[in-house]
């Protein structure tokens, strides 16, 4: 696979016929890059990931996304792409019904991978996001936090090129957040994950070389 990621080429992206939300955009995210992508609330940062991960295709332009080219996706290339990622969400988006292991190994589960594999990754991803403790448990008995470290755990499962996540800090307090900072610092850092976050404010301690893209009025500039 190509050190590029991420490349938007003249890339804009909208909901039918309304106004675009993203306009003629050119970006480049390589292996390994760390991304912060900033704007103010509606400036499209939520549009852009979702373009990442092929749930809106571009009206005009080019995107390719992990050498898919999500312009064309189809459900085939769209299951190929989504092998490549691990998303992370604001509301954690777990299976309720489902233990903590369960959910965790949901991408491998997907990728037909066997259940002795699902469960010892399952158990070491536990470990590495400390809730061995929860073992057995449900989402719902766990705080937002832990709920948090679940969902990073999930999105790590499969061996991500790429980890998407959506304000993944907006509803944890202090020490959670730093909790999941410092879980996604080490996707990139000990596995070599390419990390990209949407966010309204990039953490003063985050302690690490970044890029960051700001959003303004449908454009998205890099921050220098």
């Amino acid at each position: 696979m190509s050190s590029i990621v991420v490349d938007a080429k003249s890339l804009s992206l909208g909901y039918g016929r309304d106004e675009p939300v993203i306009t003629d955009t050119n970006l480049m995210i390589n292996s390994h890059d760390f991304v912060f992508v900033t704007g103010k609330s509606g400036s499209g940062k939520s549009t852009l990931l979702k373009s990442f991960y092929g749930e809106i295709a571009p009206s005009k332009g080019d995107l390719q996304i992990c050498g898919v080219n999500v312009k064309t996706i189809n459900n085939s290339k769209l299951n190929l792409l989504r092998r490549y990622l691990g998303i992370v969400f604001q509301d954690y988006k777990l299976v309720e019904d489902w233990t903590i292991e369960q959910n965790i190994m949901l991408p491998l589960v997907i990728g037909g991978f066997s259940k002795t594999v699902c469960e010892a990754q399952a158990t070491k991803l536990l470990r590495h996001v400390k809730l061995t403790h929860k073992i057995g448990k449900h989402p719902i008995e766990l705080s937002g936090g832990e709920q948090q470290r679940v969902a990073i755990a999930r999105a790590l499962a499969h061996n991500p090129v790429l980890i998407l996540a959506d304000e993944p800090t907006g509803n944890l307090d202090d020490y959670s957040s730093d909790v999941i900072w410092g879980l996604l610092k080490n996707a990139r850092e000990q596995l070599g994950t390419t990390v990209v976050v949407v966010t309204h404010n990039i953490p003063a301690t985050i302690g690490i070389d970044y890029k960051q893209f700001f959003i303004d009025k449908g454009v998205v500039y890099e921050v220098p």
